[in-house]
């Protein structure tokens, strides 16, 4: 190759790194972003999330949450509640057809009954911190807190099982809802 086009081909390449280096460069936005660093400075924002792209810190939303159920992120094909059952109380006897749910214990501890009838619940397990709960549709299922202290947990259906943005403070608000669908 002669120098001379060598020092072509050079100043040919930075010109268009110059170029390329002026075009505007797409923002990044991040509507309503978690602070990043220590979630316990972080504000919690109680909302459902879904439809657009989120990063939560699942773990403190779990802990804080003290509603029985709250949606924090539902969106076309799937939802995520949060859970938190009073000691001594459950989820409540049910039943998803076309819905298939994982839930995750985050604190507390408790007791994981499964079945193909509602009066044979013959998948009995004890769950606690860390423990994750697969349920298959058709199966009816229900969850005791058999703890000292609130069962905390999140749930990830598929598809969708609850109204975008459903807070249900109680387990009685809860059932009252479901009973109006």
């Amino acid at each position: 190759m002669k120098p001379k086009s060598f020092l072509f081909y050079v100043c040919l390449a930075s010109f268009a790194l110059t170029i390329a280096s002026c075009k505007p460069q797409p923002k990044q936005v991040q509507e309503e972003a978690q602070p990043a660093g220590d979630t316990a400075k972080a504000e919690l924002v109680w909302k459902d999330y879904g439809g657009k792209p989120a990063v939560l810190d699942i773990e403190a939303y779990t802990l804080e949450n003290n509603d029985f159920r709250r949606a924090i992120w539902t969106a076309g094909k799937m939802q995520v509640t949060l859970m938190s059952i009073p000691v001594g109380g459950d989820v409540g006897l049910e039943q998803h057809m076309e819905t298939d749910q994982f839930l995750r214990i985050e604190e507390g501890e408790g007791r994981v009954m499964m079945g193909s009838y509602k009066e044979a619940l013959d998948f009995i397990q004890p769950v606690k911190k860390d423990f994750a709960v697969f349920v298959p549709a058709g199966k009816w299922h229900n969850i005791v807190n058999t703890g000292d202290k609130p069962l905390k947990l999140y749930s990830i259906y598929t598809p969708v099982e609850h109204p975008v943005g459903t807070v249900h403070a109680t387990q009685e608000e809860a059932m009252a809802a479901e009973h109006h669908h």
